[in-house]
């Protein structure tokens, strides 16, 4: 099994984030489990001295499927799970906090979960991070480049 996750974006204004444009996670047997990096998601907060700008980043998933889909070719989101870990870099003050700061707490992408988030301070910042991604991959389904989209937002 292959993924080649994009990723979407959408922001709120004065604040960017940008993302790996695709990203290959590898392969694995099925029933085994996948991790990989999605590579560096950056939040650019310049909204300057308004008071507090604070922001929250989200994550979602679809399913990753093979060919049309459908039964033995789908991998659901359920079975997709993320971290964010720690900052790898940070620039200005605030309060940032990871959403899964490891793997021990990564959370299943079958709804939007918080992937980092600024709760308190003002002027402008800009924090990176680099998430995982962990696949459980079912028994049973098609051998197959698996396809999925993971979105980011900000707000």
């Amino acid at each position: 099994m292959a993924g080649r996750p994009a990723t979407v974006l959408a922001r709120t204004e004065g604040v960017n984030i940008t993302v790996p444009a695709s990203v290959s996670l590898g392969s694995a047997f099925t029933g085994g489990v996948l991790n990989g990096s999605l590579g560096t998601v950056t939040v650019e907060d310049f909204r300057g001295p308004v008071n507090p700008n604070t922001w929250v980043t989200t994550v979602t998933a679809t399913a990753f499927v093979t060919g049309a889909g459908g039964a033995g070719r789908t991998i659901a989101n359920g079975q997709v799970s993320y971290w964010s870990g720690q900052a790898v870099r940070s620039t200005g003050g605030g309060t940032l906090v990871p959403g899964q700061p490891t793997s021990a707490q990564a959370v299943p992408l079958d709804a939007a979960r918080v992937a980092f988030s600024k709760t308190a301070g003002n002027g402008n910042n800009t924090v990176s991070w680099a998430p995982t991604l962990r696949i459980a991959v079912p028994s049973g389904i098609v051998a197959g480049t698996y396809r999925g989209t993971i979105t980011h937002s900000v707000a």
